[in-house]
């Protein structure tokens, strides 16, 4: 009988956005698992912590500097990783960011960068690798998207559309890329405190906000997402495809 396998022993990973928060917790977790991790960074000064990391755990890091918003740098960028491992198994889409505004504050350049490094550069990195893993017979994308592609958030009228195309990209690459053994799938987090949102749950009404919202009464941590990450990318979810795993807390059931 076969049982389901977790482990990610000699895997390559390809992660956007891993130097910290969310994006280093989930690089450091598949490392543990047993894969060799590339992940981008905008400054390769910002990636020493994660390659130690990833290093004391005898695994393989190659950090690399990108931008997704720089589409034509994409390419040269996964080839570097094709040529230093041969391969690429895992994609793990992560780059993202949010600047919460109301609706009546929203400029056109704050619009315009949201959507061109949470979906837009997503979908390139996306296309290419995809390209790669179609030429070595199949691979698995996981893309971070959030609960709040599934509910309204105040103040969030743009990470909240960026997330919901996450993940109906999600769900239409998984259906074009199933005939080539590419299985595309999603993690929805609720919230994480990270570099990024500390200043947000430091607010005392928003952190009551989210208190009153999160159902098991604690906020999520890196490591809830990477394990869901892990499961979505090992052969225990060989089966699993077009689907988005939220990591929510209970936030979306009520």
């Amino acid at each position: 009988m076969d049982f389901p396998n977790f482990s990610l022993t000699d895997k390559v990973v390809l992660l956007t956005g891993g130097d910290k928060g969310i994006g280093q917790g989930i690089a450091v977790a598949m490392a543990n698992a047993g894969a060799n991790v590339a992940f981008t960074t905008r400054h390769l000064a910002r990636a020493e912590e994660t390659t130690q990391m990833i290093q004391d755990l005898g695994r393989t890091p190659m950090p690399l500097e990108l931008d997704v918003t720089q589409v034509k740098s994409i390419r040269p960028v996964v080839e570097q990783a094709v040529e230093r491992f041969g391969r690429i198994d895992i994609l793990v889409n992560n780059a993202g960011y949010n600047v919460p505004l109301d609706p009546f504050d929203i400029t056109e350049d704050v619009w315009d960068g949201l959507y061109d490094t949470n979906v837009k550069g997503l979908f390139f990195v996306s296309q290419a690798v995809g390209k790669v893993m179609a030429e070595q017979g199949g691979g698995k994308i996981v893309s971070i998207a959030s609960q709040a592609g599934f509910v309204a958030m105040p103040k969030r009228v743009m990470y909240c559309s960026t997330k919901a195309a996450v993940i109906h990209i999600t769900r239409v690459l998984a259906f074009e890329w199933a005939p080539l053994n590419i299985l595309v799938n999603a993690v929805a987090p609720t919230f994480v405190r990270t570099p990024l949102t500390a200043p947000m749950l430091d607010d005392p009404d928003f952190a009551k906000y989210v208190d009153d919202m999160i159902l098991l009464g604690r906020l999520g941590t890196p490591q809830d997402v990477a394990g869901a990450v892990i499961y979505l990318a090992s052969s225990a979810a060989d089966m699993v495809t077009g689907q988005t795993l939220l990591v929510d807390g209970g936030w979306t059931i009520h």
